[in-house]
């Protein structure tokens, strides 16, 4: 799903308020986040196997709606329907788990 796509069905959602709880879309936002996250991990553990991770995610991080809102916000409005949720999701893990330098 591209970042465009994904900030608009997220802004409808908080359009409606309290009544988004019964929205199937919220499923779908929460199911593409959820996969981008975990297709980036598995992308750090080959990267880690081979000595070179992009970035030192804990077990179990916690990222916000805004903090993901914020994430995509950041991207120039002409280039969000080109990025894709993955990309702004392992964007946003490299920016927030560095790996220590060496």
């Amino acid at each position: 799903m591209p970042v465009s796509v994904f900030m608009a069905k997220a802004e409808a959602l908080r359009a409606q308020g309290a009544m988004a709880l019964f929205s199937s879309d919220i499923g779908v936002l929460k199911a593409e986040v959820s996969g981008s996250a975990q297709a980036f991990r598995q992308q750090v553990k080959v990267e880690a196997a081979n000595g070179r991770p992009s970035a030192c995610p804990p077990e179990h991080a916690a990222l916000t709606s805004d903090d993901l809102i914020a994430q995509m916000g950041s991207y120039p409005a002409n280039a969000r329907a080109r990025i894709p949720v993955s990309e702004a999701v392992a964007d946003l893990l490299r920016k927030r788990y560095p790996c220590p330098s060496r």
